[in-house]
């Protein structure tokens, strides 16, 4: 399934897949090809239903960084009561327009009916990029014969392998059974490549079944496929090791306990600085890889002795400022909000120093780090914040700045070099490695807030997957090879909800 969606963009598929007879096990061939935005939260919603119209459903953000993921179905009414679960596998699609025709044909295969012969189909699978393989194309069943010839099908080319003419692609033989359970014949692969061949010859394959053990050879030949095609001619996972998230605690954005100031908790809606945390941690935190988030703050004073931090931990512990999840972002800023008292000056350059520190011990393209600051826009260490930008963006790094309040920002346009790049002492950045926003262009006139986000967060990180790319290739650096498959379903970390009606 190629997924994708968004949650400003309202789409709808119906049917949504073909319906399968007669199985708890269903695999899908159809696919759904969706458009994917890194820079905002996409929802898709499933239904799962049968002829007893039972409906499931299931909201999740997309996590376009795995390539295959599993969630299980819970009964709403029945407390632990499992339904099953959904697989899905996703992967970003090539540019190739190439399309196929084939032809196959099979001679002496197996019978498995008792009374008849076989009644055979084909099952097409492509290799995904972590090894594990998914359904692209399924045959018509060809009634009672042990030499089947099916109908010519014409398939895109990225479909069986995504333009990756070497790919492997497995084709498994079945006998069709009107109860659902197909009896395996056996199967062989290939690739596109090989396949292609065929435009001037026959290629034949042998089908082999590794269940049936021989004495002379270890797989039993179950009969042979051989093939004809014609051909008509008509990357990358975003993947964060490490995002910090910084908090302007100056005195400028008054009490906090006073509605006036830009802190201001109140219990029944999200402040500025607490929208602009969550708009764009909900997005960025698919990305990361143990969802642990280092969160500071800076220009306050800490008790006991009053002492002032550019760069705390807003979790109060110094030997260890992640924070787990977005929501323990937010709950260590309230924390924070409610334990220092703010004060000032508002220096930028400690804290993009010591996120640079870390990323200059890993510049092999392993780790990215994006670094998140929110502040009300009055810097005071201008020249020194020039200074680390301009050492930051030599190394694997992003900034992003979200400025909140009335305030006059224009030391941020300096900062964010679209039309000039920043430079200090006579040394330019490498690259444009930081991209500022001002949160009142994003305010929902109706006081919207879960749009003011959205908007927020699409135009806030819509320059991160450049930046990384860029660096990427100003190195050197290639992809590296997928991560092994884990044997073992993995649950998402999400929650789920399903409902059941009549």
């Amino acid at each position: 399934t190629e997924i994708g969606g968004s949650v400003t963009r309202s789409i709808t598929l119906s049917p949504l897949t073909e319906v399968i007879d007669n199985t708890l096990n269903p695999n899908f061939v159809r696919k759904f090809f969706l458009d994917f935005f890194f820079e905002e939260k996409q929802n898709l919603r499933f239904d799962i239903s049968h002829s007893l119209a039972l409906s499931l459903s299931v909201t999740l953000p997309l996590p376009l960084s795995l390539p295959s993921f599993s969630i299980f179905l819970f009964h709403s009414g029945i407390p632990g009561k499992k339904l099953g679960a959904i697989i899905f596998a996703a992967e970003e699609l090539s540019n190739c327009r190439d399309i196929a025709t084939m032809q196959l044909c099979a001679n002496k295969l197996d019978k498995k009916d008792f009374f008849g012969k076989s009644d055979p189909f084909l099952v097409f699978y492509r290799s995904n990029e972590d090894g594990t393989f998914t359904i692209c194309h399924k045959t018509e069943v060809v009634k009672n014969t042990l030499n089947p010839v099916w109908q010519p099908f014409t398939i895109a080319v990225r479909a069986l392998c995504n333009g990756d003419y070497d790919r492997t692609v497995k084709v498994d033989v079945y006998d069709w059974d009107r109860d659902g359970s197909h009896d395996f014949i056996g199967e062989f692969t290939t690739s596109y490549r090989d396949f292609s061949r065929g435009q001037n010859q026959f290629n034949v394959y042998e089908v082999l079944n590794a269940k049936k053990k021989g004495k002379k050879k270890k797989y039993i030949n179950s009969g042979t496929v051989t093939t004809g095609i014609s051909s008509e001619w008509t990357f990358i996972y975003i993947h964060f090791s490490c995002v910090s998230m910084c908090v302007c605690l100056c005195s400028l954005t008054g009490n906090p306990s006073q509605p006036t100031s830009l802190h201001y908790m109140n219990p029944y809606q999200m402040n500025a600085y607490a929208m602009a945390l969550k708009a764009v941690g909900e997005i960025i935190q698919d990305y990361d890889s143990d969802k642990l988030f280092p969160a500071y703050g800076f220009g306050a004073k800490l008790p006991p002795d009053g002492k002032i931090s550019h760069a705390f931990p807003l979790s109060g512990d110094n030997e260890n400022p992640n924070c787990v999840g977005i929501e323990g972002v937010l709950e260590a800023y309230f924390q924070g909000l409610r334990t220092v008292q703010l004060y000032g000056p508002t220096n930028f350059s400690p804290v993009i120093n010591q996120v640079a520190r870390s990323a200059q011990d890993v510049t092999d393209g392993s780790q990215y780090f994006v670094l998140l600051m929110i502040t009300d826009g009055v810097i005071s260490d201008m020249v020194q914040t020039k200074e680390a930008v301009v050492n930051a963006a030599a190394l694997p790094m992003s900034i992003i700045i979200v400025g909140v309040g009335p305030a006059k920002f224009d030391a941020m346009e300096e900062l964010d070099g679209d039309e000039v790049r920043v430079s200090s002492r006579g040394r330019f950045a490498e690259r444009d490695i930081v991209q500022f926003v001002p949160f009142r262009d994003y305010m929902d006139q109706s006081g919207n807030q879960v749009l003011s986000m959205a908007r927020l967060a699409k135009d806030v990180l819509a320059e991160i997957p450049e930046q990384l790319l860029g660096f990427m290739k100003t190195r050197g650096i290639e992809p590296r090879p997928p991560i092994p498959p884990n044997p073992h379903p993995l649950t998402l970390g999400y929650s789920f909800y399903t409902h059941t009606s009549a």
